[in-house]
């Protein structure tokens, strides 16, 4: 007779989501069967229930417009959004975006693209609730318009010459889905979920993007009710159901709205201890004192590792005590960063350099001058 008590016999699949990405700092065009390699290898990392990419430099010919990927669950939705869009942008292109049918993914909901411009119009530019808005200003205006009022309607990206790809399946069944392998960008992100506290659904799937920032994480935000009622005083409103998504909005606040460098956003979002602030030279300690006194509400608790990328470049970022895995490489003008050393190798088997950057340290890499 088994004589083990429940407790002794209970295995818990200790997965966790995987990451991984890379840019080419001159700007080398890539396709996507390279960032497919690298995510598959840490197919187990995640359960199925979430699978996504953000890629940048894939819209060339549009580059000068706003890419907006829709994700629709229902026909209303479209209406409604279509509707939407056509009073409030110039639409210079629409399309399906396109995908193809697979035995993994069932049922999906239809996705479609828009590049397209805010109305220039004398009315429009003086209308009360745009006035004295930038143009990024009012795409993020519309984009929480449309999250938050419009239902089964969900941006799923927004960015100038960029776009992001994601949904319910393992990456390399999204990847297949979407066709990525038809796409070349010199920057890749890619993302693995295993969700636990929140639930994996289309619209909860990683990369969360805003404007032309996109955010693939593994971990878990513990401060995410404070993070969130912080951001919702600036006119972000998070409706994604994930922890993940303050992150983006907080990176938004901090460096376009609030004009922080990346590095001084980093320190704000993985601030150093009180008791190691106290031993630093007194410059850089009343600079730290001072982000964490106006930032504290933006500071990021509990494990994480995050790639943040845009149209600038690619930074990755560990808690303060590193409590999630993040490897580094350079090889050339690339730089590598993902959950597992083994997931770069596969793409790059012979790096110039590999390092694990300590807890709250950014890797910070920037395209090279005039690529954009």
């Amino acid at each position: 007779m088994n004589k083990s008590k429940p407790t002794h016999i209970f295995q818990k699949d200790i997965s966790n989501c995987g990451l991984t990405g890379f840019i080419s700092r001159s700007g080398k065009q890539v396709e996507g069967s390279v960032i497919i390699k690298s995510i598959a290898l840490m197919h187990d990392r995640g359960n199925g229930l979430g699978g996504g990419f953000a890629a940048y430099g894939i819209y060339p010919s549009y580059k000068d417009f706003f890419a907006f990927h829709l994700m629709y669950e229902n026909g209303m939705a479209l209406q409604l959004t279509e509707e939407y869009l056509e009073q409030n942008f110039h639409i210079e292109q629409e399309e399906d975006i396109p995908t193809r049918r697979i035995a993994a993914i069932a049922n999906p909901p239809v996705f479609k693209r828009y590049f397209a411009k805010p109305l220039e119009t004398v009315e429009y530019r003086e209308a009360v609730e745009f006035k004295n808005m930038t143009v990024e200003d009012v795409i993020v205006h519309h984009v929480m318009r449309i999250n938050n009022e419009i239902e089964g309607a969900f941006v799923v990206s927004s960015g100038k010459n960029m776009g992001a790809f994601k949904g319910v399946g393992y990456p390399e069944e999204i990847a297949e889905f979407f066709r990525l392998e038809e796409y070349k960008g010199h920057i890749w992100t890619a993302h693995n979920r295993f969700p636990t506290n929140t639930p994996g659904w289309w619209g909860g799937a990683h990369p969360f993007t805003l404007l032309d920032w996109s955010i693939v994480h593994n971990g878990e935000i513990s401060s995410y009710g404070i993070n969130k009622r912080y951001l919702e005083m600036y006119g972000y409103l998070c409706t994604m159901l994930t922890d993940t998504e303050v992150v983006a909005y907080t990176l938004d606040l901090l460096i376009r709205k609030h004009g922080l460098t990346p590095e001084l956003a980093s320190l704000a979002l993985a601030a150093p201890f009180w008791d190691m602030i106290d031993t630093l030279p007194e410059e850089e300690r009343k600079m730290l004192t001072a982000i964490r006194q106006v930032y504290g509400s933006a500071l990021l608790n509990g494990p994480f590792a995050i790639l943040f990328a845009s149209n600038e470049g690619l930074i990755g970022l560990n808690d303060r005590v590193k409590l999630r895995p993040l490897v580094c490489a350079e090889k050339d003008d690339f730089v590598y960063m993902a959950s597992e050393e083994a997931a770069i190798r596969e793409i790059c088997p012979a790096p110039d350099r590999v390092w694990s950057p300590r807890g709250g340290e950014p890797v910070i890499t920037r395209l090279n001058p005039g690529v954009i």
